[in-house]
């Protein structure tokens, strides 16, 4: 107390609070800082030889440090508001990130805080703490630097730091504590970032370098020049002083247990490279590129893993002096170079770095994942000779636009392209992926940092960065900043001024383990493959896993994403690593000095941005006019509202094969699952993330020798994680408009509803399973069995990915017993809303979606003690004597089976928590009574908790079970039949609705007509009444499908059409092309003739004309279709009236003649108008209204004046060089219609009536050009 007190007294406190602040500093450097010698000399022997034995009283420390501690103080004297912290103290108490500065005022930290917040918005400044800390510098583990107290030691980040400061007591007035997520024992739990130089605490701590260990051997120190003639003639036991300025500094690694850097030096065209190790590697820290340096003590060894070559090693004994200057010229004779060798053999140098590059991606210690934005800052410049001049983003960006002019991405193919070494400066402004390594400086510039070891730092948004051999990359990836920095294990990455600011929230990124950063050290891919996996696992991870803070498996997302961009990516990557070339050759040569640039790379999309994206162009992108047909300036109101009620846009995820929604392909990943009662498409299998789900209409090919297409039906697919590679998207708008003609269209008024719906298009054979479910796995089990191979190609659950594949799909429920029978499908009906009474609807009857199936069962009902899923059948399950029909009624939850059910299939229906009571799966039958046949079967009703498995290829079958499947007509054969029930398949190649008309709720679609025609050209009309079913999707022209259990029947006009009846089904078969849609087959040509007796409804004729027998043209109302003469005639208040034109002409092919009617535009052509003489016409017709020529072979029979001009015009028309020209046609018959007729003849003064062939009576659909 008596030197404490005598202590204060020379000091001199003014205050009692000061008094007390200097106790408590004695007090904590007696309890946390021991005495002992100082300096970075290792032994006592050397430092006395030296002169810089520094041992301390700790009256003298303390002393000391109250001297440090007021001189760096911003009022001068003692600071009584600051803490003295032990560093335990610190890492248990500090849980926040803080910012510590003992010669700031209020207002200077008030000007930092708001510098630091402005320079990166949405960042905080770090708060400020009033603590001091004083401890030892000491070298830790690995090399890095760490503060000692008593109580513990804590990491330092520096940012220049002088050899000198090693093993000193220091004060530390200026400093940044970043705590850690600390997981495991040996982990920190924060460090320290020193923002300004340590206060030494040591007297004597500024040595001059004369009489600093080693400091003597500097006379003799050798020019770079000199060492590398020296390296070519090695001398066992050499030792080396070398002098020159630092030209890179090569990463910390650790391989087979030996952790070493190296740092080459330079002078002009020489350099020199020295390795590093053992109790020297604090030294990274303290060399930096263009440093003048000197080192003692090294020793010349060969190195057999950069191919026997020879450099220089430190040893015990070497020193490190920065900032050296040559004070004079040493002497180069001989033996003054040699020092007293140390005797460490060198071949335990050559065992320790001698390790191929098969260790490389276990011993490599390197960082993470992705996301991405962009930032920017005020980058400086660094004086380098080696790399050239340091860059900024706004050089670097201007220098490459102008070499690298924009390109079509979708016409641009991947090039191989070479990087620039270059040195850079600038600001980190965003973290990407801390755990993939991936940053944005000074908003414009990515950085990437996985091809180098894992710092024991991350970088924090806010850091001020050097970079030095940094590869420029420009647009590698389409997903992250086009202007990459590539660090490889020859750069040099160096902090120059810490972050000011916190870190913000973690996002969706790699996980700190870096999984994507080690399989690209295994895998040896390219950076540009490994920076779309890096963008791809950010895209997964928000897509796949639910919103925080539910928790998930990063690693699972990572190792999806690569599995993905392995099957996904094209090129090789650029083969094994050979770390010392990439580290010590010159000139340099790594794996990303080429890279490929590829702006077709897929985009991933999730299923919220795509129906977003879809919706929003959906009617913006559509114009009216556009969805009517050719001549829709001629149509009438209710044609134009009917044409317009319905109408697709179609897009492919692949904009080299058609009209796509982005520039490059697109994918999507999700689940497969069944519909849900709240799904808007109840018909279709939904694809479905974390952010949305969309309907699917999904076919697959089938295994049969013809290997065609069919509807999906496996349902092993279902709970399948798969990514789809090929699709179409499918847009339908639907319209109800009261549009009075076609020059109101641009007016939204007369639109009455408008909506639309979004849902995909795709073959099974375009997708890849990421994650199978159970039954997946049995499926692909069993084909592996029967096949004899490898049956998983397609998919990437590999065995390398069982484990993730297993947890990223959970199955649905647990092993429970049930009650399973094995059905076969007969026939299947649509869906329609139905008056049922379910079990989710207690309350009594209502409407709900329901459909019904006929099915064959194969056995008895059987128990199991677990769900046997898609297993094969067992012997138990059939009953070859047994043949008994099931109708299976599905409504409410269980008529989500609709899409997976079809004819002709087998599944085993399984029901679960049912006690084992066989009695669940027995049809009810209904009672008959005496005298009464029954020939109804028995029904099930099935509930929503049953599941369908698909049996792909069931054995043990009955013989009974093999009858032929029923017939599948063609459209020719369904014109030529007299059934009057048919199944049938065919190809879209029309749809238009059928409005009902009701005045009390406007028009409004009521059904849908189809025009299927088969490879034939033959086409039949197929009306689908849609009242009561919801409109199924995909039936859209170029798709084919199948129609079941339709209705055939005559129109009034003799005519065969196809209309739906209760049990009708409509699958779609395979899809086609819609964004190029092939125009549908030719209708057959045929004579004349050969058409009168046959049932083809539509063919091509070609023939010349005859005469005309009518022509008419007429100014039509377009709400009423009266006559228009300046109004209505009808007086129905319409201001806007339609041009029509129809004829009726005769046309002669040499095997009969046939009369024809055309219409509309078909009429100008035929008479060979020109579009100002259409015009003209019209205008003249306007002002009558409507006119009419029938010309009779040589007489003329008019309704108007014969001496019209108009008249005498229209009937030069019919009779010039329009008679006898050939013409081509593809019409329609008119079936209604007697086969003949009786005509009479004159032969002089004698009549003759004969019996003739009728004409046939024609509508042409499609005049070709003359």
């Amino acid at each position: 107390m008596a030197a404490l007190q005598s202590f204060m007294d020379r000091v001199g406190t003014s205050s009692e609070a000061e008094s007390m602040w200097l106790q408590n500093l004695s007090t904590f450097i007696h309890q946390h800082l021991d005495p002992g010698p100082c300096g970075s000399a290792h032994s006592a022997e050397v430092q006395s030889a030296a002169g810089g034995s520094c041992d301390h009283s700790l009256e003298e420390l303390i002393a000391s440090a109250v001297e440090k501690i007021q001189e760096s103080s911003s009022s001068g004297g003692l600071p009584v508001s600051y803490r003295l912290l032990s560093i335990s103290e610190l890492l248990s108490q500090q849980r926040l990130a803080c910012v510590s500065n003992l010669s700031w005022s209020t207002n200077q930290h008030r000007a930092w805080t708001e510098e630091a917040e402005l320079s990166l918005p949405g960042h905080r400044a770090l708060p400020r703490v009033h603590l001091l800390l004083i401890g030892w510098l000491r070298e830790g583990r690995g090399g890095e630097w760490r503060l000692v107290d008593g109580s513990g030691s804590v990491r330092c980040e520096l940012i220049r730091p002088s050899p000198l400061w090693m093993d000193r007591p220091v004060f530390l007035p200026h400093w940044n504590y970043i705590p850690h997520d600390a997981t495991g024992q040996n982990q920190d739990r924060g460090s320290l970032e020193l923002i300004g130089s340590p206060v030494l605490l040591c007297p004597r701590a500024e040595q001059p370098l004369a009489t600093d260990p080693g400091g003597a051997e500097l006379n003799g120190a050798v020019s770079v020049r000199e060492a590398a003639a020296l390296l070519r003639t090695r001398v066992r036991g050499q030792r080396l002083s070398v002098f020159g300025q630092v030209s890179s500094v090569c990463p910390l690694l650790e391989v087979s247990g030996s952790c070493f850097f190296f740092f080459s030096l330079m002078e002009d065209d020489q350099t020199v490279p020295v390795l590093v190790k053992g109790s020297r590697l604090w030294w990274s820290q303290c060399v930096c590129v263009g440093d003048s340096v000197s080192v003692s003590a090294l020793r010349v060894c060969l190195m057999r893993g950069w191919r026997g070559k020879q450099l220089l090693s430190v040893a015990e004994g070497s020193h490190l002096h920065t900032g050296y200057a040559q004070l004079h010229t040493p002497i180069h004779t001989g033996d003054a170079q040699l020092h007293t060798p140390i005797h460490t053999g060198d071949a335990h140098l050559h065992t320790q770095l001698h390790t191929g590059d098969a260790h490389l991606h276990t011993q490599l210690h390197t960082g993470h994942s992705q996301s991405h934005h962009q930032h920017q800052s005020h980058p400086g410049r660094i004086p380098t000779e080696e790399a050239g001049p340091v860059l900024h983003s706004d050089r670097l960006l201007m220098d490459q636009e102008e070499a690298e002019p924009e390109e079509d991405a979708v016409q641009s193919a991947a090039r191989i392209r070479r990087s620039r070494v270059i040195s850079y400066q600038g600001t980190v402004t965003e973290v990407i992926s801390e755990g993939a390594g991936l940053y944005v400086m000074d908003r414009k510039v990515g950085l990437c940092l996985a091809y180098q070891p894992s710092e024991r730092r991350k970088l924090r948004a806010g850091d001020q960065v050097e970079l030095h051999q940094v590869h420029f990359l420009y647009r590698p990836c389409p997903d992250l900043p086009p202007s990459m920095l590539c660090c490889c294990l020859g750069s040099s990455v160096r902090v120059t001024a810490f972050s000011r600011v916190g870190g913000a929230s973690a996002g969706r990124c790699c996980p700190g383990d870096g999984v994507l950063p080690r399989l690209l050290l295994q895998k040896n891919r390219g950076m540009d493959q490994y920076l779309w996996s890096c963008h791809l696992a950010s895209q997964l991870s928000n897509s796949l896993l639910p919103a925080p803070p539910s928790p998930a498996p990063p690693q699972c997302v990572c190792l999806l994403s690569w599995k993905l961009s392995e099957t996904l990516w094209t090129s090789r990557g650029p083969g094994a690593r050979d770390i010392y070339s990439e580290m010590l050759d010159v000139p340099h040569s790594c794996p990303l000095s080429q890279y490929q640039v590829d702006s077709s790379v897929p985009q991933l999309l999730s299923i919220s941005e795509l129906l977003q994206s879809l919706r929003s162009s959906c009617w913006s992108s559509v114009s009216l006019s556009s969805l009517l047909p050719s001549g829709g300036s001629s149509l009438s109101s209710s044609q134009i509202n009917s044409a317009l009620s319905w109408s697709c846009r179609t897009l492919t995820s692949d904009p080299q094969t058609g009209d796509g929604l982005r520039p490059r392909p697109l994918l999507l990943v999700g689940v497969l699952q069944l519909p849900s009662q709240r799904s808007a498409f109840r018909q279709t299998l939904q694809l479905r993330d974390a952010t949305s789900a969309v309907g699917c209409v999904v076919t697959e090919t089938a295994e049969e020798e013809d290997g065609g297409q069919r509807a999906s039906f496996n349902t092993a697919w279902i709970g399948c994680l798969v990514c789809v590679r090929r699709f179409t998207m499918v847009t339908e708008r639907f319209l109800q408009s009261e549009f009075p003609s076609y020059q109101h269209l641009d007016q939204d008024r007369f639109i009455t509803s408008r909506t639309s719906r979004v849902y995909l298009q795709f073959s099974l054979d375009h997708l890849l399973i990421l994650s199978p479910s159970v039954s997946m796995v049995t499926h692909l089990r069993r084909k592996r069995q029967e096949s004899g191979c490898d049956v998983t190609q397609g998919t990437a659950a590999d065995e390398d990915g069982a484990d993730v594949t297993m947890t990223t799909v959970p199955e649905d429920g647990a092993s429970q017993d049930c009650v399973s029978v094995v059905i076969q499908v007969m026939a299947k009906g649509g869906v329609a809303w139905r008056n049922t009474r379910t079990m989710t609807n207690e309350e009594g009857a209502g409407l709900d979606l329901g459909f019904s199936t006929t099915a064959l069962l194969i056995g008895p009902a059987v128990c199991w003690g677990r769900d046997p899923k898609n297993e094969p059948m067992m012997q138990r399950e059939v009953e070859p004597q047994r043949k008994e029909e099931v109708l299976l009624l599905f409504s409410g939850g269980s008529a989500r089976w609709f899409p997976v059910l079809h004819s002709g299939c087998f599944y085993r229906l399984t029901a679960a928590n049912t006690q084992q009571d066989p009695s669940v799966l027995i049809g009810c039958r209904v009672h008959s009574k005496k005298g009464v046949e029954l020939h109804a079967d028995s029904t099930l009703q099935v509930q929503p908790d049953w599941r369908f498995y698909t049996l792909t290829r069931p054995l043990l079958l009955p013989t009974w079970t093999q009858a032929p499947p029923p017939l599948v007509m063609s459209v020719s054969q369904v014109l030529d039949c007299r059934s009057e029930t048919v199944t049938f398949m065919g190809l879209i190649s029309d749809r238009l609705s059928l409005m009902d008309g009701k005045e009390h709720a406007g028009p409004r679609t009521s059904g849908v007509r189809l025009t299927v025609c088969d490879q034939s050209g033959w086409s039949l009309s197929v009306y689908l009444d849609l009242s009561h079913a919801p409109h199924p999707p995909g039936l859209l022209p170029g798709n084919r499908v199948l129609l079941s259990r339709f209705l055939r029947k005559l129109s009034r006009s003799g005519g065969v059409y196809c209309s739906q009846s209760p049990a009708s089904c409509v699958t779609v078969m395979s899809l086609g092309d819609s964004c190029r849609l092939a125009p549908p087959p030719p209708s057959p040509s045929m004579h004349l003739a050969q058409w009168a007796v046959s049932s083809c409804v539509q063919a091509q004729v070609r023939g010349h004309v005859v005469c005309f027998l009518f022509l008419e043209l007429q100014w039509s109302c377009s709400l009423c279709g009266s006559v228009y003469k300046q109004v209505c005639s009808s007086q129905c208040g319409s201001s806007s009236a339609v041009f029509q034109s129809r004829t009726k002409l005769v046309m002669d092919d040499g095997t009969a003649e046939a009369q024809v009617w055309l219409s509309g535009k078909q009429v100008q052509s035929l008479l060979r108008l020109a579009d100002p003489q259409w015009e003209g016409l019209q205008r003249a017709v306007r002002v009558r209204g409507h006119i009419s020529v029938t010309p009779r072979g040589r007489s003329l029979g008019t309704d108007g004046d014969s001496e019209d001009v108009l008249l005498h015009f229209l009937l030069s028309l019919c009779s010039s060089d329009v008679i006898r020209q050939q013409v081509s046609l593809t019409c329609r018959k008119l079936t209604n219609q007697s086969s003949e007729e009786v005509r009479r003849f004159n032969r002089g003064d004698r009549d003759f009536l004969t019996r003739m062939p009728r004409p046939l009576q024609l509508t042409c659909t499609h005049l070709d050009p003359p």
